[in-house]
């Protein structure tokens, strides 16, 4: 396996993803369904992390409960790695797509509206 050299950008997680995946011989599996299924129950997993706090105590969850904060941190690592890989099976761009959002938006809700 080739060392990971990017670990800072989408495109370096793109292709570890694409590596990770290649290297098991998962692509029948990861199609877009269940790709998504797989990203919406991590996200109910981090959202279990947050259930029952108080506004206050799920933002200071991360500095006041080092374990936590580890299962957090893992679970958007989950996250964040079902939703890159749901939006390269369809061929998404994640940023471009988020700033075109951004724009509807911010065109919907202007400064001091």
């Amino acid at each position: 396996m080739a060392p990971v050299t990017d670990t800072s950008s989408l495109d370096g997680l793109r292709e570890r993803l694409r590596r990770f995946v290649a290297d098991r011989q998962w692509e029948p599996f990861h199609t877009p369904k269940n790709l998504a299924m797989a990203l919406a129950g991590e996200a109910g997993e981090l959202l279990a992390e947050f259930q029952w706090l108080t506004p206050e105590e799920s933002a200071a969850v991360v500095t006041a409960d080092p374990q936590a904060a580890a299962r957090i941190r893992s679970e958007l690592a989950d996250v964040t790695a079902y939703l890159v890989h749901l939006a390269m099976a369809l061929d998404v761009d994640l940023v471009a797509n988020a700033h075109h959002k951004l724009d509807e938006v911010e065109r919907r809700y202007p400064p001091g509206a």
